[in-house]
């Protein structure tokens, strides 16, 4: 850590990125000395050649010339890799603040060395970065993709489907369920496609095709608002680039395209 290193520093709850970017540089670079030595840095990769840490700073650096990013908004200051890299360091900081006393006894947790761990020296514990996996479907009909809007997008926006994996329950059946629940219809002939970390605030989020089987759309008014077939000459407002759910659909198009 007494290296040059890059450093992702969160303060209250967004990114400190520099504000004269020149250089091409959007994270701080220097020595842990450099920002005095911040307490429980996590070393959560490279960046650009150099080891890269993240850590939670309890104020603002006044010999930094940085601003505050929200996380989501690092996607469209330095592109995808950047964003990645600033997910990981917000997952991993939320970890570690939100486990610093043992879930089981109550004692003060201590980071364990050479992995991603706090260790209750008391009971023994671990606890590990948690992910809560998430399925996405997009279901195809005769050339039509199935979009829909929950409650909470932003005006005129579709997606495709999705919903977390319940416990005991394999990923193939968390998407028939998810379609199921959320828009009443069946499916068959699933694929998969890819996944993406999406660290709002811990997922994995895994994204499948699936082809319509049958059954009458009927969205649950409590999480979908509107639902409907689009043909590709008449798709709606669609989900930022920064997302797999965007990914999977312009896949679709392409596929369906040829």
């Amino acid at each position: 850590m007494d290296g040059l290193s890059y450093w992702v520093f969160r303060y209250q709850n967004a990114l400190l990125t520099l504000t004269d970017r020149e250089s091409g540089k959007v994270f701080p670079h220097g020595h842990a000395a450099d920002f005095g030595h911040p307490r429980d840095a996590l070393l959560i990769g490279e960046w650009q050649g150099f080891p890269c840490y993240t850590a939670e700073l309890d104020e603002h650096p006044e010999s930094l010339a940085a601003e505050l990013t929200p996380l989501f908004g690092i996607f469209g200051l330095a592109g995808p890799e950047a964003f990645a890299l600033a997910g990981r360091a917000t997952q991993l900081l939320d970890w570690q603040r939100n486990h610093r006393y043992c879930g089981a006894c109550g004692t003060l947790t201590t980071p364990k060395s050479g992995e991603f761990a706090m260790a209750c020296a008391a009971c023994n514990l671990l606890v590990y970065p948690r992910l809560s996996p998430a399925i996405m479907a997009l279901v195809i009909r005769d050339g039509q993709l199935l979009l829909a809007r929950s409650p909470h997008f932003p005006p005129g926006m579709y997606s495709a489907l999705a919903g977390f994996v319940e416990a005991g329950e394999t990923l193939e059946q968390c998407v028939a369920r998810e379609v199921r629940e959320e828009v009443g219809i069946a499916i068959t002939n699933l694929r998969y496609f890819r996944s993406q970390p999406w660290p709002f605030p811990n997922s994995l989020m895994l994204a499948f095709f699936a082809d319509y089987a049958g059954g009458e759309l009927t969205p649950d008014p409590v999480e979908i608002s509107e639902a409907g077939w689009f043909p590709l000459d008449a798709l709606p407002l669609l989900p930022d680039r920064i997302s797999i759910s965007r990914h999977l659909i312009d896949a679709a198009i392409e596929m369906l395209s040829r």
